[in-house]
């Protein structure tokens, strides 16, 4: 399960990624209409947050593009409630409208209305292989084994999966796991790290699941 958020306010691209990370879910941004379009077409999102005012281009152009190549669940962001508004973000394909300012706990909410409406497992399950996160309840099954995790490695995790067999940036992890940038250091990724790979059983040197690439990031390992 990924989400997609776009917005040029970096504020609020801030605040939305870090509710919807706290819910459990793993976030992926943009902040222009091009970058939008390279990371929905790189990163195949699960539901994508549209701001409408975007430089480059606008939050309908970029909703009809993605429904013309997509069925992912939309929803328009915005500070703009006019009925018209409403209507064209509607008719070009969007699944939902959301008038800021908001209640992170409705836009939480709103988005896991549209991914059980759409088929999506609207819970915070996600599976590689034979993992599989259960970041409600702090819980990595690894086959029949059950392993108790903290917040930290559930988020963690959460992005590993999310992109299993690619190389995640460190500067990336960091944010997701702390929240914004500057909330974490490369030594407390790395100590996580490690814990996590106790708890799992992984041996650094011949790991299974979690890989190092140094000076780079991590990467969890596809099964084969």
């Amino acid at each position: 399960m990924k989400l997609l958020v776009v917005d040029d306010d970096a504020d609020m691209l801030a605040v939305v990624g870090f509710a919807l990370r706290q819910a459990g879910f793993p976030i992926v941004s943009a902040i222009s209409y091009g970058t939008a379009v390279s990371t929905f077409r790189g990163e195949q999102p699960d539901l994508a947050i549209l701001d409408i005012n975007l430089p480059g281009g606008s939050g309908f152009d970029l909703c009809g593009l993605m429904r013309k190549e997509s069925t992912l669940p939309i929803m328009m962001l915005t500070a703009r409630g006019e009925e018209a508004d409403l209507v064209r973000a509607l008719e070009l394909g969007a699944d939902d409208y959301l008038t800021k300012p908001f209640s992170p706990r409705t836009l939480v909410a709103r988005v896991k209305a549209l991914l059980r409406r759409s088929g999506h497992d609207s819970g915070t399950q996600t599976r590689v292989g034979e993992l599989a996160l259960d970041s409600d309840q702090l819980m990595l099954r690894i086959g029949e084994r059950e392993i108790r995790i903290t917040p930290l490695e559930s988020r963690l995790l959460q992005l590993l999966l999310a992109n299993a067999g690619q190389v995640v940036h460190t500067d990336r992890l960091l944010v997701h796991v702390w929240g914004h940038r500057g909330g974490g250091d490369r030594q407390l990724l790395k100590q996580l790290m490690h814990r996590l790979r106790q708890k799992i059983g992984d041996d650094p040197e011949q790991p299974r699941w979690l890989s190092t690439v140094p000076s780079v990031g991590y990467m969890l390992r596809s099964p084969t």
